[in-house]
């Protein structure tokens, strides 16, 4: 190692994690590391990680944070695009991607101040896609197409979807890049203890749980307006079909792909984490948060924070002890 190199900074990078409303917690993650004097000069994402990372690329994270926070339940349906009839998937977020641009610029990722990258997944042949070059929010785009919900999107000529199917924390695209030190932030870490999305005992009797949120979550409403919009011969798709029997508890599509969503990233991000371990993983509490719950992000954007002061000693030490090294 020559002299330059033994007295450079640390490359720290941040490996962010897919898990849909889940990654709002990203946002208290950056804001309370730089609180701490802690600055990537690396950040990948997968899905809402990729989106969350973007922003932060751009330097504009507080910006994110405050247009998060105000977001209401009718906002989230318009930035979803929501259409029964859309190929696909049932939204499309193309008034997310022209929000994105309107209030954060369209920067090529090649022309950020850090090293960027967004996962995808190949809808073809199922290939992990490390998105480092072209139109940021073009890439964001491509790696948030959760299956079923979201529109598949055409990046570089190709059909992709969320890179969660792949690689829902994305520590060996940091450790490609060059990071010395990688912290991770696993969403998912605790989902196999959350009461996953309930399946309906009863008519209308759907809905996402959590021990203490009596409302309806999101995937409820969702299957609720596009119920109101769907021509009758598609309501049998729907969890809010009020056509079914009372006797019938049969899932709804929206149910069955929030839990399978679930399930998957919970499986596949212990699998890729085992074998290809961060510097320091965190985890912030989010089991009750569900899969389309963008209107908890106050709650879920402080679990972010919350979780790196509780993790603020071993990760100082672990700066130190890279900076020392």
């Amino acid at each position: 190692m020559n002299d330059s190199e033994s007295t450079r900074p640390p490359r720290i990078a941040l490996a962010l994690g897919s898990g849909s409303a889940r990654g709002l917690a990203h946002i208290g993650v950056i804001r309370e590391l730089a609180a701490i004097g802690i600055a990537p000069s690396i950040v990948c994402g997968t899905s809402i990680g990729a989106l969350v990372g973007g922003a932060h690329a751009c330097g504009r994270i507080e910006d994110l944070d405050a247009w998060f926070t105000q977001m209401s339940t009718a906002d989230v349906f318009r930035y979803l695009d929501v259409s029964p009839l859309s190929r696909g998937g049932v939204g499309r977020a193309t008034r997310l991607i022209a929000a994105l641009r309107e209030r954060f610029g369209s920067p090529r990722i090649e022309d950020l101040g850090l090293r960027y990258t967004a996962v995808a997944t190949e809808l073809a042949n199922g290939r992990e896609l490390w998105i480092q070059h072209g139109d940021l929010w073009d890439a964001v785009r491509g790696s948030i197409a959760i299956p079923g919900l979201l529109s598949p999107a055409r990046v570089d000529g190709r059909w992709v979807v969320d890179g969660g199917l792949v690689n829902p924390v994305p520590v060996s695209v940091c450790r490609a890049l060059g990071a010395d030190l990688i912290i991770a932030v696993n969403l998912n870490s605790d989902l196999g203890s959350r009461q996953r999305t309930r399946l309906p005992r009863n008519r209308g009797a759907a809905r996402v749980a959590t021990e203490d949120k009596g409302a309806p979550g999101l995937i409820d409403r969702l299957a609720s307006g596009l119920r109101e919009k769907a021509p009758p011969s598609l309501t049998q798709w729907l969890d809010a079909d009020s056509s079914r029997e009372p006797e019938d508890d049969t899932p709804g599509i929206f149910t069955v792909v929030a839990n399978a969503i679930n399930i998957m990233q919970d499986r596949i991000t212990r699998s890729r984490l085992s074998g290809e371990p961060a510097d320091i993983v965190i985890s912030p509490r989010l089991a009750h948060i569900g899969l389309l719950d963008f209107d908890a992000a106050v709650e879920t954007i402080g679990a972010g924070r919350s979780e790196v002061r509780r993790s603020r000693t071993l990760i100082l030490e672990a700066v130190a002890a890279c900076t020392h090294a």
